[in-house]
């Protein structure tokens, strides 16, 4: 039986672990064609090695999200060596701010993190659109976070997650009469590398237990998988959600549902 994606091409950015792997190995195993996208070639590849090992396509590519020309070239290569793109995933993030305090946070990791956070997806979007309206349309997945509805990070982050959502609100809108769906992911806590490492810096400042924080963060008593974040990748990518746009979905395992609410 073909799978949910059989044939169509999808360039997915931060897919180098994490997430983005964890989605590019889902979107492969349904049939997509994938451009594993990262800060660098090397990085990438070892993603891209995984998805032909198991018998799939996919190509590395390097570049940078906030950069014109690096996006133009991930986009040309994309369709010269896969094919027209129907389905694009801006999931490549930054926290270089920690749990710094507004008044401390530096400009320079202020300006970074909101350039791949926020600008990064637009530019991705921008560049992406005319190859997808060229295919006959698509689906974009702008990963944004929980923190976008809670301040669950600092000042950089958290807006420049509530910038993805309401970017992808604008181009769900705009877009929608080229035949493209535009949605957002909201993650809530997610073992990736992001997340062990501020969950390290938390606990090395003397804040809870391991197992206090994660308790705080899901009805569940764990984090998610990435997979977990991949699943929901794939109904928003695929024809399950044919009729979803605009939308921002929160995989956070209840952290919003019970924020400011002691778990019983």
């Amino acid at each position: 039986m073909p799978g949910k994606l059989q044939d169509r091409v999808a360039v997915i950015t931060g897919a180098a672990g994490g997430i983005g792997e964890a989605t590019a190995l889902l979107f492969a195993s349904e049939g997509a064609r994938i451009a594993v996208v990262d800060l660098t070639q090397a990085a990438a590849e070892g993603t891209a090695r995984r998805i032909r090992t198991a018998g799939g396509r996919a190509i590395a590519i390097g570049g940078d999200v906030t950069v014109t020309a690096d996006v133009r070239r991930i986009i040309d290569r994309a369709v010269a060596e896969l094919g027209p793109l129907s389905i694009l995933v801006n999931n490549a993030g930054v926290d270089l701010e920690g749990r710094i305090n507004i008044v401390d946070v530096s400009e320079e990791a202020f300006d970074r993190t909101v350039a791949v956070n926020l600008k990064g997806p637009w530019l991705m979007t921008k560049h992406a659109v005319p190859a997808m309206i060229a295919a006959g349309g698509g689906a974009i997945i702008n990963v944004a976070s929980l923190a976008a509805y809670i301040a669950a990070s600092s000042a950089g982050y958290c807006a420049s997650k509530a910038g993805v959502v309401a970017l992808s609100k604008v181009a769900a809108v705009e877009l929608a009469q080229h035949n493209i769906r535009v949605n957002t992911l909201c993650p809530g806590a997610t073992e990736t590398p992001m997340a062990r490492h501020e969950r390290e810096k938390l606990l090395a400042l003397g804040h809870p237990t391991a197992s206090d924080l994660i308790d705080r963060m899901s009805v569940f008593g764990r984090m998610a998988a990435p997979e977990e974040m991949a699943r929901a990748m794939l109904f928003l990518a695929s024809e399950d959600s044919s009729y979803v746009t605009g939308h921002s979905l929160n995989v956070d395992g209840g952290w919003l549902a019970m924020s400011g609410v002691r778990k019983v």
